[in-house]
């Protein structure tokens, strides 16, 4: 599983962070390969593989019970959930980066572009919330009213001692598959800037230096009755839309068998607004608290607005080639990363264009295909699909990622061990670390673009895409 870095708890009351923030979560392993990039290192340590790894040729049910099994030994316990401080998990997050200053900062959604991003202006990624996982001892993924039941009193023990969190509980069985019934799913997002944030910048930001905030623009029905805890049926991720998660969908009762479920037990709670954001999205209370503390410190604070993933990939990916084609270099290769599969830190070395996809749907790489479509080509073009552990009826098909590589005019390349086992087989984070360092190297690194370059050009290149820039 993706490990931070050891050794960098923070003084205080509470369970560390690193015990907390779920083990593999995008926000989790986004911050990890951040500052492993920002001291020139690799992702050669994130992750080893799994338990479920011996599971591959086994019959689904027993690969569902390793999974519940492996989740299991992780995961929070009610009890727990009471001693989170989310102070503490902000102190964890801001003490992996170098202690020196930076030119500016890149906080919101998480997202790999926004890290590519970051570190070509070599600046931090903050996250604007972490995700946690539960214990749910005699839970069952068709049965979302017993998930909203159990993730609620999970909640309220959490936020009677973290009231400036937003507890968004997501049950998901195309995304988390038989894990929706072994464990929930609880997104904490800040509804204010953390103290240890606002430190981290105060001491760590050079004068006058811009912070862009990056926010997933998703909607998602939502069940909030207002008590800082709002439950979400299915997720924007899945590939899937809301209505697949209707009892009588086909996709969904497929779905359930997969994940070991019955689609007679399927009732899901009502919902209170039909399109709020969705589980990334960057509170309200936040954003405007960064705007406030930039504003008092003399900062100057941008927002990208992304509709959805592919436009922000998309944009970074433009503004990378033209980065490296500034410095001297070709800009011609292209590596197209996909959920925990990437390496910052190899991307820079080795001078590539990376384009990141958010998960193996169908919807994300098509979005890579249509964006490759209409690009100037490339002369290599490397393909690391992460497997999400599970079919499901929104999956791409290995022809599909293989038809990515063809785009590639020499090189066209679908890394073998993460094809092998797809869609069932995972592997961890540092398999994009082995693939990328057969990359020839292309040094020196560029000079770090500057924040009002990145800004005019995703506000020039992302507007066609959907990107709103302020």
């Amino acid at each position: 599983m993706p490990e931070v870095q050891k050794g960098l708890v923070a003084e205080g009351a509470g369970l560390a962070g690193d015990r907390v923030v779920a083990a593999g979560s995008t926000a989790r392993v986004l911050v990890a390969a951040a500052a492993r990039a920002l001291r020139g290192a690799d992702c050669a340590d994130l992750g080893q593989p799994t338990p479920l790894s011996r599971f591959t040729a086994a019959p689904e049910v027993v690969r569902r019970a390793a999974a519940a099994r492996a989740a299991g030994r992780v995961a929070l316990t009610p009890e727990q959930t009471a001693e989170v401080e989310a102070e503490r998990v902000a102190r964890w997050i801001v003490d992996q980066y170098p202690r020196r200053r930076y030119p500016g900062v890149v906080v919101g959604s998480p997202h790999a572009a926004a890290v590519h991003l970051a570190v070509a202006l070599g600046v931090p990624w903050l996250p604007a919330g972490f995700e946690m996982s539960a214990h749910w001892t005699r839970g069952s993924v068709d049965r979302p009213r017993a998930a909203l039941d159990h993730g609620a009193a999970l909640a309220a023990r959490l936020l009677a001692g973290n009231p400036d969190l937003h507890v968004r509980q997501v049950h998901c069985p195309a995304s988390r598959g038989a894990l929706a019934g072994a464990t929930v799913s609880l997104l904490a997002r800040w509804r204010a800037l953390p103290a240890a944030y606002a430190r981290f910048l105060g001491d760590r930001l050079l004068p006058g230096a811009p912070v862009l905030v990056v926010r997933d623009a998703r909607t998602w029905p939502v069940l909030d009755e207002g008590r800082g805890h709002s439950f979400q049926l299915g997720c924007p991720s899945s590939g899937l839309e809301p209505v697949d998660f209707h009892p009588d969908s086909p996709a969904l009762r497929q779905l359930l068998r997969a994940a070991g479920g019955d689609g007679a037990h399927w009732e899901p709670p009502e919902v209170s607004a039909a399109g709020e954001h969705a589980e990334h999205g960057v509170e309200p209370g936040f954003a405007e608290a960064a705007r406030r503390w930039a504003g008092r410190h003399g900062h100057d604070l941008h927002e990208v607005h992304v509709p959805h993933p592919a436009a922000l990939s998309a944009a970074v990916a433009d503004l990378y080639r033209r980065w490296l084609r500034r410095a001297g270099k070709t800009g011609d290769r292209l590596v197209v990363e996909c959920g925990r599969l990437f390496d910052p830190w190899q991307v820079v070395r080795a001078g590539l264009v990376p384009y990141w996809c958010e998960n193996a749907t169908r919807r994300s790489v098509e979005a890579a295909e249509w964006w490759l479509a209409g690009s100037e080509p490339f002369s290599s073009v490397d393909v690391l699909p992460e497997s999400p552990g599970m079919r499901t009826p929104a999956l791409a098909g290995l022809p599909q990622w293989l038809a990515v590589a063809a785009f590639g005019r020499r090189r066209r390349a679908l890394d073998r061990t993460a094809a092998r086992g797809y869609p069932v087989a995972t592997v961890p984070t540092r398999r994009a670390t082995e693939v990328l360092r057969n990359q020839p190297y292309d040094l020196p690194v560029p000079p770090p673009l500057t924040a009002a370059e990145a800004v005019a050009a995703l506000r020039d290149g992302g507007a066609p895409l959907g990107l709103a820039v302020t």
